[in-house]
């Protein structure tokens, strides 16, 4: 399977699990965020994991699920020789996009403040190393030059990524519908639109960046943070209530859960193999 040319609504994920839940729900393709993989491993997204923790876990997800895959790979770790094996190992693991953004290292969170931006001739540089490595994973520029240069910048270095080879083009903290529609208008490419919570972007839907031009939207900590916030009420209901009762109709049920991972195929196949 592969990314397609539709439009697409692609949900953050950050597990096989949650993976495999966005599969069966019915979406067609998912993002390996990285804001949400350093979350769940309990460290900020500021480029501190590393090439090989971001493999293994693509490996794991596409150990248990053939759904297109976009993986966010920060600055490609590292330098243009260096992004070269980074998209060389990530497609190999499974990846089917591989998102590349052109922050200056130590990275942050792209709605922060405080990000630098390198030159554009080196984030070229990087797109160009990308496109040596990859077979077919499709390659996607972020561009975060928004907050730091302006808009009129973001939209002239897509354009530079775009001649480079980019496939898809990333514009990362835009402020307003305004400027998601001058965006669009002033890049002719397949673009990409990151929908995140308390950032620089405003709550926009779906079907607005549709009619806007944009192909795919990202939701990349949404379930994360819906998780999160379950997660620490219900432990706070265990640590008051010594007991799960009130929770029960908050939970997936076993069965449920089992149907998720396929448990049933693995026991049959047992029986079949004993």
């Amino acid at each position: 399977m592969s990314l397609g040319k539709e439009f697409t609504v692609v949900p953050g994920i950050f597990n096989p699990f949650t993976a495999l839940l966005a599969e069966r729900v019915g979406f067609k393709a998912v993002y390996l965020s990285g804001g949400a993989l350093t979350s769940s491993f309990g460290l900020p997204d500021i480029g501190i994991i590393d090439l090989y923790e971001l493999v293994d876990m693509v490996r794991r997800i596409r150990e248990v699920t053939s759904i297109p895959m976009i993986v966010d790979a920060d600055t490609g770790f590292g330098e243009a020789l260096n992004v070269y094996r980074t998209v060389s190992l990530l497609e190999r693991a499974g990846a089917d996009a591989i998102q590349i953004e052109d922050q200056r290292m130590p990275k942050k969170c792209g709605h922060l403040d405080g990000k630098e931006v390198i030159p554009n001739r080196e984030m070229v540089s990087k797109i160009k190393a990308a496109l040596r490595a990859r077979k077919n994973a499709k390659i996607i520029a972020r561009v975060d030059s928004r907050a730091v240069l302006g808009l009129q910048d973001a939209i002239e270095r897509a354009k530079s990524y775009l001649d480079a080879g980019a496939d898809i083009i990333f514009p990362e903290a835009l402020q307003s519908k305004d400027e998601f529609r001058e965006f669009a208008k002033a890049v002719n490419a397949p673009l990409l639109a990151n929908m995140t919570e308390f950032g620089k972007t405003p709550l926009i839907t779906a079907q607005e960046f549709k009619e806007m031009g944009y192909t795919y939207v990202i939701f990349p900590v949404t379930i994360f943070r819906v998780a999160a916030k379950a997660m620490q009420e219900a432990l706070k209901t265990l640590l008051d209530e010594g007991t799960q009762r009130s929770l029960m109709d908050k939970m997936m049920t076993r069965k449920e859960q089992y149907e998720v991972i396929h448990y049933d195929y693995y026991e049959k196949l047992d029986k079949e193999l004993a």
